[in-house]
């Protein structure tokens, strides 16, 4: 279990939801990996995201889908790719990726209550 934090903790944490408008392969990393880019609306913009979800997806059934990132996190160098935002997942029984995503189409850059 993790460590307990407050509410503010928590509050500090800027999730919001966006849409992949672009995903490839991410030929140079490591370990298997996709290149997305995101829409999170007017307010944020569109962001880069590099993310091991390969298991589950592929760049063309990413497309369009709706994910959820942190993107108050100051951006990371993976490579040849500066990543933006950190997209959210879970692991499955195997210890694939699977996407973090809302149930129905919420606005791009709507922030998680």
């Amino acid at each position: 279990m993790a460590d307990d934090i407050t509410y503010a903790d928590f509050e500090k944490v800027d999730i919001r939801i966006g849409t992949i408008i672009e995903a490839e392969v991410f030929p140079e990393a490591r370990k298997p990996a996709y290149k997305l880019r995101i829409d999170f609306g007017p307010e944020i913009g569109i962001k880069r995201s590099s993310a091991q979800i390969t298991v589950h997806y592929t760049p063309q059934t990413l497309i369009g889908r709706q994910v959820m990132a942190v993107v108050n996190f100051p951006p990371r160098q993976i490579g040849p790719v500066r990543s933006e935002v950190l997209t959210l997942g879970f692991e499955d029984e195997a210890g694939a990726i699977v996407l973090g995503t809302p149930e129905q189409a919420v606005p791009n850059g709507r922030k998680i209550m």
